[in-house]
């Protein structure tokens, strides 16, 4: 099982994870046998900091989380944030102003790693997903009331469209000095998220900036994912996987592995090892 692979990225939700929001005791033991090899595992996630840390309340084997899109790289067994990235107070007045004009619901994130927090605009208008999130972190959440309260440095913008693509196209069209994300929500698996970040900003730009960082090249990396927010993963690292549960446009473009509830990480990675 030799191979030239240095560093693997995984997405976390719907890939490493089961449906059940697990990591099974197959896709556990490869992370166990990648560290044994000395290979680095890394986890690219959307997720908040905090909302990782929620869900892993005991150690994992994995080295390094890269978190909110790319927003944040941090050290795992340090402990130590490493990188983050931010939208200005005025990138974040002029973005909320467009999304006002726009009359689209939408969520200022404050800086890493405190982007739990955040303020959000609500139009009135229907839109289940939205409101669901703004429960969930009710302890966390703000009403907006003026551009001038907005946090100083902000991480992200989260805009929430209920399953029209249509509206996010149109909308997302005025935002080009920015980068932007699309994401299936992960609440009802069917509201289109934009986030919203510096230009540079993504899961990709993450990956990246941690290869300087440990002065790994390009060529010794695995990426595995399943949705939009992942593309940019996917392109940089030169083995690329989807799994079977991810978009059909998305599994045209790269290889596909099982789903994440056949254990599609370890049989992704299995395979690039046998193969090289």
């Amino acid at each position: 099982m030799d191979s030239n692979i240095r560093i693997v990225f995984t997405d976390l939700d719907g890939t490493l994870l089961n449906s059940e929001k697990k990591i099974s005791s197959l896709n556990l033991q490869c992370l166990h046998d990648l560290g044994e090899k000395k290979i680095t595992r890394v986890i690219a996630t959307g997720r908040s900091l905090y909302s990782f840390q929620k869900l892993f309340t005991n150690t994992i084997p994995v080295d390094y989380l890269i978190f909110s899109t790319g927003a944040g790289v941090m050290d795992l067994q340090s402990e130590e944030l490493l990188h983050s990235s931010s939208l200005t107070h005025d990138n974040a007045m002029s973005i909320a102003d467009y999304l006002i004009e726009s009359e689209v619901d939408f969520m200022v994130h404050h800086q890493v790693p405190h982007n739990h927090h955040f303020t959000y605009y609500a139009t009135g208008a229907t839109n289940p997903d939205f409101y669901r999130r703004i429960e969930i972190y009710s302890t966390f959440a703000e009403e907006y009331t003026s551009l001038e309260e907005l946090p100083s440095m902000s991480a992200q913008v989260i805009a929430i469209f209920p399953e029209n693509l249509q509206r996010y196209k149109q909308v997302k069209e005025g935002l080009t000095d920015f980068q932007l994300t699309r994401t299936t929500s992960p609440l009802d698996g069917k509201s289109i998220w934009l986030e919203i970040f510096p230009r540079y900003v993504s899961k990709g730009y993450g990956a990246d900036w941690l290869c300087n960082h440990l002065c790994l090249e390009r060529n010794t990396t695995l990426g595995i994912g399943n949705d939009y927010n992942d593309i940019s993963l996917l392109r940089y690292t030169q083995h690329s996987f989807v799994v079977e549960n991810a978009p059909l446009d998305l599994k045209e473009v790269f290889k596909t592995t099982r789903s994440n509830n056949e254990n599609g990480f370890y049989h992704a990675t299995s395979q690039v090892m046998r193969d090289n």
